[in-house]
């Protein structure tokens, strides 16, 4: 069996409903206005997206955790977005088919936050 990397994205209610859509296999085309697609490497840097970025935009944010095969990734190299647990890959749109052909088993939801339960309104820091 291949090794796999676990990756993580935070994503707001409309990128959900069309992962949904896939079968929980495949993330969709990015939009003219995305040409990057940017998948993170760890839980916690997610969480804060999905928390105080997504939840303001649209009312509810998630963090999806999936699994990509070791050796396909590991042509994306890592970059730090910030601090050192800010990790995020940059994966052309062009280059979604491949990876999304590169994601093993399904892309789950593992956290979610919803406007007005509390957990919704961070500062942004």
């Amino acid at each position: 069996m291949s090794r796999t990397t676990t990756l993580y994205r935070p994503t707001g209610p409309e990128e959900l409903a069309l992962v949904e859509a896939s079968g929980w296999t495949a993330w969709p085309p990015r939009l003219p206005e995305q040409p990057i697609f940017y998948p993170v490497l760890n839980e916690e840097y997610a969480v804060r997206i999905a928390r105080d970025w997504n939840v303001p935009a649209s009312g509810s944010g998630y963090v999806t955790r999936f699994e990509v095969d070791a050796e396909f990734v590991a042509r994306y190299p890592v970059r730090q977005a910030g601090g050192e647990t800010i990790l995020e890959l940059w994966v052309p749109a062009e280059e979604l088919d491949a990876f999304n052909a590169h994601i093993v088993g399904q892309i789950e939801v593992v956290q979610e936050f919803h406007a007005g339960d509390g957990n919704g309104h961070g500062d942004g820091h």
